[in-house]
């Protein structure tokens, strides 16, 4: 009777493995990783909203990238933590549902908001006139609430389709819940394909129909820069080169997680396996904050700034 319990209200996270003492050198490593992400993206938050010269349409949608690292990362580290410590790596339905939809949400709203920062870099460069036109305060409101609106409706749609499946076990091949790969899903007792064509449709929605808007940003960017001078271009380049940065890292990471979902795991390291489970959920939120705030200059004098003062008044 237990166990039929434990079967309906658990998942077991099978790819955690016993690995003695080293378990809390990893631990630490994990632990210093989610400090660093927290520290780094707070440090960027308070900056842009203390500082009444960054108080533009461009760092809002920054701060926001900031708010969303936080967010994904509350979603993963914390649990993390614990599992790595624990012997049983049991997790109840309602948890494991719970970060599955933090986690997507996370990873839909990182594109949105990138996509959004790239149509707020295309209006800059090539309609330069009409910017400030265009990107009032109630056109920034509408934009960030779509950012979140948008993946959370997509999210409890394709969430709530996996919640009604009924599931004939309860070992999980990941570290965390996840519909695709190390699938709920594949747990089902029934066919899954309107489960597996829903999920396909909110990949193209919320993943792809960003990259390519700001695939296509950038082209009209790169077109408008061909035709002025060289000093525009260098301009227009150091202006997107922390977006691009942040773009192309978030396309690898994600890149990666499509090449987990498509390869069999006893085809695979283990470690390799690990690094492509987390890396989506560690790299961009530590690198984000840190080309951001070393790339652009606004940032980084007011950071620096702060600091200076810091040491000032301690000495």
């Amino acid at each position: 009777m237990k166990n039929n319990e434990s079967l309906n209200s658990h998942f077991h996270l099978a790819l955690f493995a016993d690995i003695g003492p080293i378990r809390y050198l990893f631990f630490s490593l994990c632990l210093l990783m989610y400090m660093i992400i927290n520290c780094a993206n707070v440090v960027l938050i308070l900056t842009v909203c203390l500082e009444k010269s960054l108080h533009q349409p461009m760092y809002v949608f920054i701060c926001c990238l900031s708010f969303n690292s936080l967010y994904g990362s509350a979603g993963l580290f914390p649990r993390l933590l614990m599992d790595i410590l624990s012997d049983t790596h049991l997790i109840s339905r309602s948890s494991c549902f719970i970060q599955i939809f933090v986690l997507y949400m996370y990873a839909s709203c990182e594109i949105t908001i990138l996509s959004i920062i790239a149509y707020d870099r295309f209006v800059a460069i090539c309609q330069p006139l009409h910017y400030h036109s265009k990107m009032t305060f109630k056109v920034v409101f509408r934009l960030i609430t779509f950012a979140a609106v948008y993946p959370a409706c997509v999210c409890s749609f394709c969430l709530s389709l996996t919640i009604l499946l009924p599931l004939c076990g309860n070992k999980l091949n990941g570290l965390f819940c996840t519909n695709w790969p190390a699938t709920v899903v594949q747990l089902s007792c029934v066919d899954t394909s309107v489960n597996s064509i829903t999920g396909l449709i909110a990949i193209v929605i919320t993943i792809f129909i960003p990259l390519f808007f700001i695939l296509y940003t950038y082209l009209r960017i790169l077109l408008v820069s061909q035709r002025n001078s060289s000093e525009f271009r260098v301009k227009a380049l150091k202006t997107c080169l922390p977006h691009i940065v942040t773009f192309v890292n978030y396309s690898l990471s994600f890149t990666g997680e499509l090449l987990l979902n498509r390869l069999k795991d006893d085809e695979m390291n283990p470690f390799i396996i690990v690094f492509l489970f987390l890396e989506f959920l560690i790299i961009p939120p530590i690198l984000n904050p840190l080309v951001y705030g070393l790339k652009l200059p606004q940032i980084k004098t007011v950071i620096f700034g702060f600091f200076r003062q810091v040491i000032h008044i301690n000495n």
